[in-house]
């Protein structure tokens, strides 16, 4: 009789430690290899599943790297943590280097919101079925334009001075920082490898600028809209740089959300968006960032950065 009761006891501990390691395991691996930054708390990957367990169902965001991590971060903060007060719901923030990365993320729903480049837009649109929620606007208008930048002293005054000369693109799928640039390439029948002396990726507007700032390279192509916001916060290098070249129109970098997301929450973070200047909180946040607000857009206000990539493809 002892040696049954014996038996089972084993028996029940080995079933106890068997689940523990099987829940133990998932706990453990089933977490996203992903970094990320909590907007309520800063939390370090070593106590992620305890904030995971803490607080269900997060809302998962990436910045594309419009500016470069710091700068995004410093850029999104306030905003995000309001919209994490609004829903009542936790949020954290996954970076990636490149655009494709972080349409990447969206395809595969590992992020269910994103602020991203017009063309990331586009592709992911029209691949995967990526969704528009809002775009910023500023004097009463969701336009932006790419700027072909230079130093001051630099004696370079249009972009057929930039022939044999140092250039930075910032990303293959950014419109301003890639696609303008490289059509008028195209238009003036040249190639970037036999047109520059050398050319680099800086996977980041403010890099783009701070290279040309600290004569890494000689111009550059960047977002106006980060441009005009770097030199806000850097007045002192306000006459260092000049624009020597201005790309038409096109609709700005939107907020977007991935396939699929459910219809609930799409409508409070588009209506989070399109109420932001509505609240003294909201207008000061907004004000910081350099935007009037922010504006519903359609697919079809994009069509000129896909004539764009079109025009560069063929």
């Amino acid at each position: 009789m002892k040696q049954n009761q014996t038996l089972i006891t084993l028996f029940l501990i080995l079933i106890l430690i068997v689940v523990i390691f099987v829940f133990g395991y998932n706990t453990l691996f089933t977490q996203s290899d992903y970094p990320f930054i909590s907007f309520s708390k800063q939390v370090t990957r070593s106590d992620l599943k305890v904030t995971q367990v803490k607080h269900n169902d997060p809302l998962r965001i990436s910045l594309a790297a419009i500016t470069s991590t710091k700068e995004s971060i410093t850029y999104y903060e306030k905003l995000l943590t309001l919209l994490e007060e609004k829903l009542d719901r936790p949020i954290e923030i996954v970076q990636r280097k490149t655009y494709s990365e972080v349409n990447e993320l969206l395809r595969t729903e590992e992020v269910d919101m994103a602020f991203i480049c017009t063309y990331s837009y586009v592709s992911g649109h029209d691949s995967f079925g990526l969704e528009l929620l809002a775009a910023p606007q500023k004097d009463g208008k969701a336009n932006y334009y790419s700027y072909i930048i230079v130093r001051e002293d630099s004696g370079i005054n249009n972009f057929d001075d930039l022939q044999g000369k140092r250039f930075a693109f910032t990303d293959p799928m950014s419109n301003t920082g890639y696609n303008y640039p490289m059509t008028l390439l195209k238009w003036r029948g040249k190639r970037s490898e036999n047109y520059f002396k050398s050319y680099i990726f800086t996977y980041s507007h403010d890099n783009s600028i701070k290279a040309v700032m600290e004569g890494i390279v000689d111009g550059a192509a960047v977002d106006h809209m980060v441009y005009k916001y770097f030199l806000k916060i850097n007045s002192q290098n306000k006459d260092s740089l000049k624009v020597i070249k201005k790309s038409p129109k096109f609709t700005t970098p939107p907020v977007v959300v991935r396939p699929g997301l459910n219809s609930e929450t799409k409508q409070k973070l588009q209506n989070f968006f399109m109420t932001l200047d509505e609240s003294s909180n909201g207008k000061d946040i907004l004000k910081n960032m350099g935007l009037d607000g922010y504006e519903i857009v359609s697919d079809k206000d994009y069509n000129s950065v896909r004539k764009l990539r079109k025009e560069l493809e063929e």
